[in-house]
């Protein structure tokens, strides 16, 4: 996808809605497709690329950056519709710009793409309010927490067990808490790969599994006796995260040691606020590249605390280290093999792995990060 920026159409109005001293000038999108490393699938889904879409927002001499990993149309919507709606508007209002984009995609409907796109954008303005202030996002934010534990995850179901093996006890080596694999396409292979999974990590390193709601609640329940024998911690989206009270019905029968996690399909403040409504989880995961950025995460935050339950980040780790480290109910975060490579690939001033948990980087203003645009150019779509 060309990129696209404000800048190179002179006749686009610029409408101040607030009377701040940074109105945004400019809002520009591309989107990069980047092959895997290998083929990879999970229960309900098989795929050999991930695209990502990055959205940067000007003001004041000053730019910030936020993604979405999502596909073109979503760089597409940014460009021909958000952008419009936040050039103007005070990048010291984030929240403000979040309510405006809400409102102009309504009659589009709010889950999927459309929430996509207001997550890169949201993301991209929270960070380009803390580079006016220069202050990294997290103090912004109200730092809560030195660092955010995070657990690999990947294990994905077309790998071999020896590729298997040799990713999930490479990130135990990092001293990560946990590893996550993915299960749910073929019950009578997984309880092999589970095995397998145990033996490569050891009895002391908490074992994740994720269906992708791939079970009926019944099938999932029935797993469950052979993900305890293992002693698996976490089983998320055992069924789908559309069906609140199958989760409940697998939540209430499982394990007492394994946890019912799901969420990553919020694509509205109202979709968590159901599912802790109905006792659906015991840890609510929350993805700020499709919830509605970090407005929207901060939120979702609240209604954990509020309720009692722990919050998780899904993928997209550098994009999340500055909020998790600000989430007073936060408890880990998904260190997603595609994304973590992704973010490597592409830019510089990523959080640190430093014993098992992500650091964020202090010196550096906002989320921290600077696309290296060469580096990236090459997986332009």
């Amino acid at each position: 996808m060309p990129f696209f920026s404000s800048r190179q159409k002179s006749t686009l109005p610029v409408r101040t809605r607030h009377s701040g001293d940074a109105p945004i000038d400019d809002v520009s999108v591309t989107s990069y497709t980047v092959p895997t490393d290998a083929p990879e699938s999970d229960g309900t889904m098989e795929w050999d690329r991930t695209t990502i879409v990055i959205a940067t927002v000007h003001a004041a001499g000053q730019r910030g950056m936020g993604y979405t990993y999502a596909d073109t149309p979503t760089a597409s919507l940014i460009h021909d519709l958000l952008r419009d709606v936040v050039m103007g508007m005070d990048a010291f209002s984030p929240q403000g710009a979040y309510m405006a984009m809400w409102r102009r995609i309504r009659n589009l409907g709010r889950p999927g793409i459309c929430s996509m796109a207001i997550s890169a954008v949201d993301t991209a303005i929270w960070d380009l309010k803390a580079r006016l202030l220069g202050l990294p996002l997290v103090r912004l934010l109200g730092q809560v927490r030195d660092a955010a534990p995070v657990y690999g995850s990947g294990g994905f179901t077309s790998y071999t067990d020896r590729q298997l093996a040799d990713q999930l006890s490479g990130w135990a080596h990092q001293n990560m808490c946990a590893v996550k694999m993915k299960i749910g396409r073929d019950p009578q292979r997984d309880k092999e790969r589970v095995r397998v999974a145990r033996e490569a990590i050891g009895p002391d390193v908490r074992l994740y599994v994720d269906a992708n709601g791939a079970y009926t609640a019944r099938q999932a329940l029935e797993q469950t006796d052979m993900l305890a024998h293992y002693d698996v911690r976490w089983f998320e989206e055992p069924v789908s995260s559309d069906n609140p009270d199958g989760l409940r019905f697998v939540r209430e029968r499982a394990p007492a040691r394994m946890e019912i996690a799901a969420g990553e399909y919020g694509y509205k403040i109202f979709d968590f606020q159901r599912m802790l409504a109905a006792s659906a989880v015991d840890v609510l995961q929350a993805d700020m590249t499709r919830c509605g950025g970090i407005t929207a995460f901060m939120q979702v935050a609240a209604l954990c605390q509020a309720n009692n339950v722990p919050l998780s980040s899904h993928t997209a780790p550098a994009l999340h280290a500055h909020a998790a480290c600000a989430a007073l109910p936060f408890t880990e975060m998904e260190y997603f093999h595609d994304h973590v490579r992704i973010e490597r690939m592409f830019f510089d001033g990523l959080p640190q792995l430093v014993h098992g948990e992500l650091r964020p980087d202090l010196s550096r203003p906002g989320n921290g990060l600077e696309l290296r645009q060469a580096d990236a150019e090459k997986y332009a779509a």
